[in-house]
């Protein structure tokens, strides 16, 4: 008989049940880095963040939250996410392709263009009728308020589906012509009319008014606003596409020269106060001994990137934001994937680990 008193063997435990914790955690995948995008305006050199978006569509590990943008900014921030509500990443860059190719065909000045590559230009002609906006208001110069641009929106961006479907988050500015306060509409609200108040300027077009109050360009006020990014997102890495160098090796001397670097003075004003005020409060939470609060935590894990236009003769002239001309556009947005490629090449592995700019040397 058996020996009923023996004790019998302990079960063997199968290979999962002894898995650690550690080894649970190393068969998830490493997360997708997510990035912010704050986007530049700047009339047809927009067609360069065009390029650099394009450059960014490339990478199938990098994944978008916010973006926001003014003018320019603006309808590559919208056209982007159309374009991604309707087919990802292709469907962007499609999109993308599409909107910037029409304002080659469509929009004033085209063909106005004389010379090739970086000696591109208006020609005579075009300069004249250009010069004429300083002299006429809009109601004189487009009395019936005809603007190109709304039938190319309303053609390409199905705003119903991107208000209830966006998958981002929008952050369009304009800002209101009576107060100078600045507005931001979000994509749950976004309407045609708001993207064009976005990138109303007031010397060519008639404001855009809504809900009673007229609206000018938003760069006048935010160009782009980047605190949306700050405060409404979850991501904390921030990309900075500028259109407008943050540094120009001569000092202008003519007449043209200086209105020319007023009117660029006036659109990056209030960007780059708000980006020294964000430099400067990151300095402050870093040196402190001891930080608990939540602003000191969010700014000390902000992590800032950049692409910009420094040394491109083609974004350093002011005339060049009408050139809407396709081969132009064209031109801008190689540059623009160039920037970019050099950037996710030389910098690109800091996202999620570090800035790759430093706020106070470049701000402060």
């Amino acid at each position: 008989m058996p020996d009923s008193s023996a004790v019998p063997a302990a079960p063997q435990r199968s290979a999962p049940a002894r898995s650690s914790w550690l080894t649970r955690l190393t068969r998830h995948p490493k997360p997708k880095p997510k990035l912010n995008l704050a986007l530049q305006g700047g009339g047809a050199h927009g067609a360069f963040t065009w390029g650099v978006l394009d450059a960014l569509l490339d990478q199938p590990d990098l994944e978008f939250e916010g973006i926001s943008g003014s003018s320019a900014g603006a309808m590559n921030a919208v056209v982007f996410a159309h374009g991604w509500m309707k087919g990802g990443a292709d469907g962007a860059r499609q999109g993308l392709a599409d909107f910037w190719n029409e304002v080659g065909r469509q929009m004033p000045w085209q063909g106005a263009a004389h010379g090739e590559g970086d000696a591109m230009g208006l020609s005579p002609t075009t300069r004249l009728f250009a010069s004429w906006a300083s002299h006429f208001s809009p109601s004189q110069l487009n009395p019936f308020a005809l603007n190109p641009l709304r039938t190319l929106l309303e053609r390409q961006i199905d705003f119903a589906r991107l208000r209830s479907s966006s998958p981002f988050k929008l952050f369009i500015g304009a800002t209101q012509a009576n107060t100078g306060k600045l507005r931001i509409f979000r994509e749950t609200e976004l309407t045609v009319g708001m993207l064009l108040a976005s990138a109303c300027l007031p010397k060519i077009h008639h404001p855009v008014e809504i809900d009673g109050e007229p609206y000018w360009d938003g760069g006048y006020s935010a160009n782009p606003a980047v605190f949306p990014l700050f405060y409404e997102c979850q991501s904390r890495n921030i990309l900075l596409v500028l259109l407008s160098p943050l540094q120009h090796d001569n000092t202008p001397h003519s007449v043209q020269e200086i209105e020319a670097r007023v009117s660029e003075l006036t659109f990056t004003a209030h960007f780059m106060r708000e980006m020294r005020m964000l430099a400067q409060a990151t300095a402050f939470a870093g040196h402190a001994w001891l930080n608990w609060g939540r602003l000191d935590r969010r700014l000390r894990s902000m992590r800032f990137h950049m692409v910009d236009s420094s040394q491109l003769a083609l974004l350093q002239r002011t005339e060049t934001k009408l050139l809407a001309h396709g081969p132009f556009l064209e031109l801008l947005r190689e540059h623009g994937r160039q920037r970019a490629g050099q950037w996710l090449a030389d910098l690109g592995a800091s996202l999620g680990q570090r800035s790759s700019i430093d706020l106070q040397q470049l701000f402060m």
